[in-house]
């Protein structure tokens, strides 16, 4: 996310403030979410893993296990990557060596291997890779081309096989590439990817790029807001209009699948963050999009629970706060909490969460 759609909003955005998101029984969403998952019934316990860090790397493993990762408050600190195996009653700082001043925007971890994305322009976006828990890493990319900066990273199934994504270079979104686990990466030809000058994924949460089954999706913003669809692993790729508005610093922020053929993308105008009409799409075939109800908030992040038809959204950006809970598959939304977070995921119905200044929430 280069900007966040526009250079001038970083600086905002390292310094929103990040707010538990506690979803009481007697929430406006409630009533729906009761027949059936409800992550939220007993609200969250929170932790303040480092409240010098924003967070928006997260990656909910399991039940007991998570990682979050983060970019410092203070001018050129250092990037922190911490981790818990108990529910997150304790959380071990797990961060590699000499990252001051980098941003890590996105975690993925499969079996025992765990990698982290730094975004930015040049050499400040790379890839980190450890095998053992965090205890040691390797830097198994680091880009090169000025021209680049990458956003998100996505793996599929068991973890061999692996996508990020840059900003165009040369008029089209550049896609890198893993095919031994993350070990060593490579550009692929961009033979296969449309035109998308000015077009770009926002690193908002670390899910402009997920998978499912062996389809990859690009969620996208800027001059077009698109979803871009893989099923090669990234060597060609189809775009479709997602329905959330355009802008300089606006349109699909993130997406989430239940399967192949049921998705939801959220977004927003982090230019315009009270304007939250359309911020949200979804699709039943995988690959055409409705408009579907509109948040009550910007839309940074979404995650499904079990099945397809139950999805939480939440952001955190401006004043623009709150999560919102579907029980159709994205359709309708209803206001679940006026708290919101940057990033969230979960794990059947448990879920984890992750905000500004170092905020983790866990039900």
């Amino acid at each position: 996310m280069r900007r966040l759609g526009v250079p001038a909003l970083i600086p905002a955005l390292l310094t929103i403030p990040a707010l538990a998101l506690t979803l009481p029984a007697s929430s406006a969403a409630q009533p729906e979410a009761a027949a059936g998952p409800n992550p939220f019934r007993d609200g969250w316990s929170e932790t303040v893993v480092d409240a010098d860090q924003n967070l928006r790397g997260l990656e909910a493993v399991s039940r007991r296990e998570a990682w979050v990762t983060g970019e410092s408050l203070t001018d050129d600190g250092p990037a922190r990557v911490f981790r818990t195996t108990d529910r997150g009653r304790t959380w071990t700082d797990v961060s590699p060596d000499g990252t001051e001043g980098l941003s890590f925007r996105d975690v993925e971890v499969h079996g025992s291997v765990a990698h982290v994305l730094a975004i930015g322009p040049g050499e400040a976006s790379r890839i980190y890779r450890s095998t053992d828990g965090g205890a040691s890493w390797d830097e198994s990319f680091r880009n090169t081309d000025e021209k680049a900066f990458y956003d998100c990273m996505a793996f599929y199934g068991k973890g061999r096989h692996g996508l990020a994504v840059s900003d165009p270079v040369g008029g089209k979104l550049r896609i890198l590439a893993t095919d031994d686990r993350g070990r060593s990466w490579s550009v692929l030809p961009d033979k296969g990817m449309p035109r998308s000058k000015d077009e770009f994924g926002f690193a908002a949460s670390g899910d402009c790029l997920v998978t499912s089954g062996r389809s990859a999706f690009l969620i996208t913003g800027g001059k077009k807001s698109r979803v871009l669809r893989s099923d090669d692993r990234g060597r060609t790729w189809t775009a479709v209009p997602s329905g959330i508005p355009a802008g300089e610093a606006a349109g699909g922020f993130a997406g989430a699948f239940a399967s192949p053929r049921v998705g939801i993308a959220v977004g927003g105008d982090f230019a315009e963050a009270d304007d939250t009409e359309d911020t949200t799409a979804y699709t039943r075939d995988g690959r055409t999009w409705t408009t579907g109800g509109d948040l009550s908030h910007v839309g940074e992040d979404v995650t499904f629970l079990r099945g397809t038809r139950y999805a939480v959204a939440t952001g955190d950006y401006d004043g623009s706060v709150g999560s919102s809970i579907t029980t159709d598959g994205g359709r309708t939304w209803k206001r679940a909490s006026r708290k919101g977070y940057h990033a969230i995921d979960c794990v059947d119905t448990v879920c984890w969460a992750a905000g500004s200044k170092g905020r983790v929430g866990h039900n």
